[in-house]
């Protein structure tokens, strides 16, 4: 199939209809041979298609047909400290939908003394014109911030409805619990889903400091001053600020086992309480820090990897639904900026590249190692994130009316992880050399084909930004 010209997504191609033919369609209610007729940029009609004339079709035989994947977590052309993550909304939005992802959420920070309607401002600056998926906000309240009802309430109302909170980053980020209560208690009426970042900022620096005044300084360090009790702690005092704001809490890059069982217990009780955790911590462990050379820079993040036996807990999880969404966490820096961190593993930028890539590890590691069904699968890494923050059902179904952002994935092809061969503004890969099975072959954006056999062909800007309704579970 030849893809529609490139930049030509207007009055032609709205009127455009495309059947995609004799593959799987799977979502997260099941799986059927379907063909899906698209009719300018939504879903048609889901069914036998030949009795529709098409303009184009799309042979998906042997293949799998997959609502659009939404990453809930990247961090896009982001300023920390000295540096700024690698990847912008024109390079990693290419990458996000090479590997599948037809929508971004990225965190909107505000410099000191912006207002949260600010960030958002200058986020859209940053995405305009640039992305070439769907994209919509989180807004960070950090400290200094002012989250006040009508703060949050004026982000609701300009459909960016979700606001995220540190445990973390003492001096920079976090906040003590009476603000976070108050936040979560102020979110209630504007329907604002309040995102958690678990660890216990204040036991973690006093770790940091026996550790430098030590001379332990490696990048390993990272990871031993921030124990998994550390991030365990965080999430049931999170928990129980929800539980006593009576609010939703949705609880970001869970890496560890006991951070899954609080969340288990909690949403046993009843309490509105949703976990994400991300690829590099089903895959990789806490061994990378012992790599030779100038790897282990590459996988300071935080939370940190963690002992491998940890990851059967999160596979479990996410296959119970105690975990409900897999993000990526994407926030890539140059390994020059890394190294910044040579001496001191605090001065390391935290963050890891890995937007392009979230399906085909997932599928691999978890699909075809049958910890997670098909369908549990793309529940979690497109539906759940579309119903938990306000995109549902125009994103993350394959239904009548659904914009027609779909995946045509090849379960049978294999590829190789490579800095070489990536498409992230990164030198580096902390997944270099992995082998999966399962391949992205064909993306469509709202009717529009922007992957082509592999192939990046759609256009700078083609990205719209979402508003998105508000949280209600």
């Amino acid at each position: 199939m030849s893809p529609p010209e490139r930049g030509k997504l207007s009055a032609e191609v709205a009127k455009m209809r495309t059947l995609i033919a004799n593959g799987v369609v799977v979502t997260a209610a099941g799986s059927m041979h379907a063909d899906v007729t698209i009719e300018g940029e939504r879903i048609l009609q889901v069914g036998d298609g030949d009795g529709l004339p098409a303009d184009h079709v799309i042979d998906a035989t042997g293949r799998y047909v997959l609502p659009g994947a939404i990453d809930p977590h990247t961090h896009l052309d982001l300023p920390v400290g000295a540096c700024t993550s690698s990847d912008d909304f024109s390079t990693g939005t290419i990458a996000a939908a090479l590997g599948g992802t037809t929508t971004v959420l990225d965190f909107a920070t505000p410099e000191p003394g912006q207002t949260l309607s600010g960030a958002v401002d200058t986020w859209m600056r940053k995405a305009e014109g640039r992305a070439v998926v769907d994209f919509g906000f989180h807004v960070i309240v950090a400290e200094g911030a002012t989250a006040t009802p009508e703060a949050l309430a004026a982000l609701a109302g300009a459909g960016v409805t979700s606001v995220k909170v540190f445990m973390a980053y003492p001096g920079r980020l976090m906040l003590g619990d009476g603000e976070i209560f108050e936040v979560l208690r102020d979110s209630r009426a504007s329907g604002v889903l309040v995102m958690l970042h678990a660890e216990n900022g204040g036991v973690i620096e006093a770790l940091v400091h026996e550790a430098l005044k030590a001379g332990r300084t490696a990048p390993r360090f990272h990871a031993a001053t921030r124990p998994p009790a550390a991030e365990v702690e965080a999430v049931h005092r999170g928990i129980v600020l929800a539980e006593l704001a009576d609010a939703a809490l949705y609880v970001v890059h869970v890496s560890t086992s006991g951070a899954v069982e609080e969340i288990r217990k909690a949403r046993q009780r009843g309490l509105r309480v949703i976990g994400e955790t991300c690829p590099q911590y089903l895959v990789l462990s806490d061994e990378a820090y012992l790599a030779p050379g100038t790897a282990p820079f590459g996988v300071v993040m935080s939370p940190p990897l963690r002992p491998a036996a940890m990851q059967s807990r999160l596979w479990q999880g996410l296959a119970d639904g105690d975990l409900q969404t897999i993000g990526t966490d994407h926030c890539p820096f140059l390994m020059r900026d890394k190294l910044r961190g040579r001496d001191d593993f605090t001065g390391i930028p935290n963050g890891a590249p890995g937007i392009e890539h979230r399906l085909a590890l997932t599928f691999d590691a978890g699909v075809r190692e049958r910890r997670l069904t098909l369908e549990r699968w793309v529940d979690a890494v497109s539906t759940a994130p579309a119903r938990i923050f306000g995109l549902y059902p125009r994103k993350g179904a394959i239904a009548p009316g659904a914009d027609a952002d779909l995946v045509i994935f090849n379960p049978d092809a294999t590829c190789e992880i490579s800095s070489a061969t990536h498409h992230m503004r990164v030198d580096y890969s902390i997944y270099e050399g992995r082998r999966t099975a399962g391949a992205v072959e064909t993306v469509l954006l709202r009717g529009d084909v922007i992957v082509n056999e592999g192939r990046f062909v759609g256009r700078a800007g083609a990205g719209r930004f979402l508003a998105r309704a508000p949280h209600t579970a």
